[in-house]
């Protein structure tokens, strides 16, 4: 008997899918470059707009809309919240001023230990009958308008865990310079 013929084997391929494999990889690869890239260069823009002083504790945010900072230890004052600060009321971290083309907002963080009603019964005396308050045993919220662009929120948050059990009084007067 004689040998069987063997089955021709087709030809060997010149190793395609393993390029298409590199090609995927290298493709991959290039992608990853580029996100570094990019993500490196938006790193640096952020660096160049945020200014830090260790000093001072001033955060600094320029952009081309405004600039925006926050400062731990800048005190405001009644000008520059546009209504009295409550009497005895000690400063507390978390205000910031920011200017912006369209206006400026600042926000004053105070702590007293005196209660709710003591702060909202000050501030209804000060601000005029036009003011609006709305109050919960969560807290309390006073909105008054100075004219057509000027514009207070004070909210009263009696207990806060932030203040140690303190009344915490949080003020901020925003000023458009656009009219409405």
């Amino acid at each position: 008997m004689g040998v069987p013929p063997q089955p021709m084997m087709p030809p060997a391929r010149s190793g395609s899918a393993l390029k298409i494999v590199l090609i995927i990889v290298a493709i991959f690869v290039g992608l990853g470059i580029v996100g570094l890239g990019a993500m490196g260069f938006i790193g640096w823009k952020v660096s160049r707009a945020v200014h830090v002083n260790s000093s001072t504790g001033e955060l600094t945010l320029h952009t081309a809309e405004g600039t925006l900072s926050a400062n731990t230890k800048e005190k405001f004052t009644a000008e520059d919240l546009g209504v009295d600060i409550y009497p005895g009321a000690a400063p507390a971290e978390g205000g910031m001023r920011m200017t912006v083309p369209t206006g400026s907002m600042i926000t004053g963080i105070f702590v007293t230990s005196d209660s709710q009603a003591q702060v909202v019964q000050f501030y209804k005396g000060k601000l005029d009958a036009e003011s609006s308050v709305m109050e919960t045993g969560e807290g309390a919220i006073i909105t008054a308008k100075h004219g057509e662009n000027e514009s207070i929120v004070i909210t009263v948050s009696p207990n806060s865990s932030k203040a140690e059990g303190k009344t915490q009084i949080a003020i901020v007067h925003t000023i458009s310079t656009k009219s409405t």
